[in-house]
């Protein structure tokens, strides 16, 4: 079984210390804004939240650098009231800003998750160089499946979410560009980690009957 696996409970619960307060609190105001969002907004702004809790719960599952997991469980809550409040078509900027920062974090996750599986090498020892082209191309995969999402959303669910091929192209220059950007700092993001190890029983230290 892999460590990830094996330290996945311990971890999350682990006592917050520092810098960690500020990530569970944005963690508790995502779980908050699901029925804010779908009282105000419908199931679509429902749907956006909780994977948004998703998005902000892994981090602490996997122990990350806090100053990083701060950053992550902001930019997905703030990504997720985008979405509800409609700032991507209103506010000029915003939603290439969003795919810049947001991809380039969930890419550093990708890789922090697949290093811990085995898929890749330790990502604290990968090479800048490895590890900008790595986050580069799960970057560019992670705006596949979002652009995916949203064509699916608009045909299926909701005509109002914006599709186009210029969106869908610039969409995933930022993503390609963000992940590129933040795989420099890869190796930051994945060292320093909270992780919290599952006490080990013995058989000596099994009750007498």
């Amino acid at each position: 079984m892999t460590s990830i696996v094996r330290t996945a409970g311990p971890t999350f619960l682990r006592r917050p210390r520092g810098t960690e307060w500020v990530a569970d609190v944005l963690r508790v105001l995502t779980l908050l804004s699901i029925p804010l969002a779908t009282i105000g907004w419908g199931p679509i702004a429902f749907a956006v939240m909780s994977l948004t809790l998703f998005g902000v719960v892994v981090p602490r599952i996997l122990g990350l650098r806090p100053g990083f997991d701060v950053a992550l469980c902001l930019l997905a809550l703030v990504a997720g009231w985008s979405s509800a409040l409609e700032w991507y078509t209103t506010v000029p900027g915003w939603d290439k800003l969003i795919h810049f920062l947001l991809v380039g974090a969930l890419a550093v996750l990708v890789v922090v998750i697949a290093s811990d599986l085995g898929i890749l090498p330790d990502a604290t020892r990968m090479r800048v160089v490895v590890a900008v082209a790595v986050c580069g191309t799960i970057g560019l995969a992670i705006g596949a499946v979002w652009e995916m999402f949203e064509w699916v959303g608009h045909n299926y669910l909701d005509s109002t979410i914006f599709v186009g091929y210029d969106d869908t192209i610039g969409d995933l220059l930022a993503d390609g560009g963000g992940a590129v950007v933040v795989g420099i700092v890869a190796r930051w993001c994945a060292s320093d980690r909270r992780i919290v190890e599952p006490p080990v029983r013995s058989w000596r230290q099994s009750p007498a009957v």
